[in-house]
């Protein structure tokens, strides 16, 4: 009787409907932001510039170098009055004299005080002040000597001197005028490195990236073009323009390359991959993870569900944008990517709120 009911049983289960495919909210995608091969204008500038200026205030007598002037490291460009500081520096080293001979007698009666005490001739508290005396001498004369070398560096300063090679950028001061500490007399574009910068739209930064190649082209220069690499990505856009700042390190740029250029920057959408269409503005309820990366649940064309990693260049407070790993019309898994897994069935179902899943 017990094994008729167990068939029974079995038989029973037999007969329960396999679960049909899970429904799933899911959206085509479609490319978004930069296109494939967007063009930004630029202009070309030096990696370092700095003011040249002087360290102590005068009058200028004389400038040595002009504008557009290549100067070499340690050339001097701009000379100031020395007559001021030439009396300190004087003034300072009689005061070092001087303090040299006061310690040279403060030594000599120290000698003789210390002799004497040995014989018991004078008191213990005279040779006490005879060492003070000594001691007073020994620290004025530290004293004066950095005194004479601070006057000395003084006099130094009255002569500009290029700390870098380069070219002189601008003028700032002329000859008879008085400077304060720091006044820029000069600005100085450093030899080497050259940059190009440009001014990137919103709507443009999910395509660049730290470390990322871009095609540059100088309408002064037809026909050619260089290969450049982003350095430098503003954090923060412009308040006024609303645009980030990019700086574009050029590589092999010749002396034909002329700072002031205007250039033209393409940057390639998703970084240059491969059948990519532009950068995709996903929701951010459809981010997944496969180990450490970044994925996506994809509802292929047979309706079963694939895992792809993907590449996030922003994470925006409600959406991402993936430069690669999508293509164009792809189903993407907007809700409850958690509770799916690859191959399974599924059945696409529009969302309820279409606006809620909006970039």
């Amino acid at each position: 009787m017990l094994s008729g009911v167990t068939l029974l049983g079995a038989c029973h289960r037999s007969e329960v409907a396999a679960p049909g495919p899970r429904p799933v909210v899911a959206v085509a995608v479609h490319p978004d932001g930069l296109p494939v091969a967007a063009t930004l204008p630029g202009e070309v500038d030096a990696r370092y510039s700095t003011p040249l200026s002087f360290r102590i205030a005068g009058k200028i007598i004389e400038r040595r170098v002009r504008l557009g002037d290549v100067i070499k490291s340690g050339e001097i460009v701009a000379r100031l009055d020395p007559a001021d500081a030439q009396k300190n520096a004087a003034s300072a080293q009689a005061a070092l004299e001087a303090a040299v001979h006061r310690l040279v007698y403060a030594k000599q009666q120290l000698d003789r005080d210390q002799a004497q005490a040995r014989a018991s001739l004078i008191s213990q508290s005279q040779l006490e002040q005879t060492t003070d005396a000594y001691a007073s001498a020994l620290a004025q004369r530290d004293q004066a000597d950095q005194q004479a070398a601070l006057a000395g560096n003084q006099l130094q300063y009255t002569t500009l001197i290029a700390d870098h090679a380069g070219v002189i950028t601008a003028e700032q001061a002329d000859t008879g005028q008085n400077v304060s500490v720091g006044q820029a007399v000069y600005n100085l574009a450093w030899s080497g490195d050259i940059d190009v910068i440009c001014d990137v739209p919103e709507s443009a930064l999910p395509a660049l990236a730290i470390g990322q190649s871009a095609k540059v082209t100088l309408p002064a220069l037809p026909g050619r073009s260089f290969t450049a690499r982003v350095r430098e990505l503003s954090p923060a856009a412009d308040t006024q323009s609303r645009t980030f700042r990019a700086k574009l390190t050029l590589e092999n740029a010749g002396p034909e390359v002329r700072l002031g250029m205007t250039a033209s920057v393409s940057l390639p959408g998703n970084n240059g991959a491969a059948g990519a269409t532009g950068t995709f503005i996903v929701p951010a309820t459809a981010l997944f993870h496969e180990g450490n990366q970044p994925a996506l649940w994809i509802v292929r064309a047979d309706d079963t569900l694939e895992l792809r990693r993907i590449e996030v260049t922003r994470y925006n407070e409600r959406t991402i944008a993936v430069s690669q790993g999508l293509k164009d019309g792809e189903r993407v898994v907007l809700q409850g990517v958690h509770t799916v897994t690859a191959g399974e069935k599924v059945q696409v179902m529009a969302p309820l709120h279409p606006e809620d899943f909006a970039s």
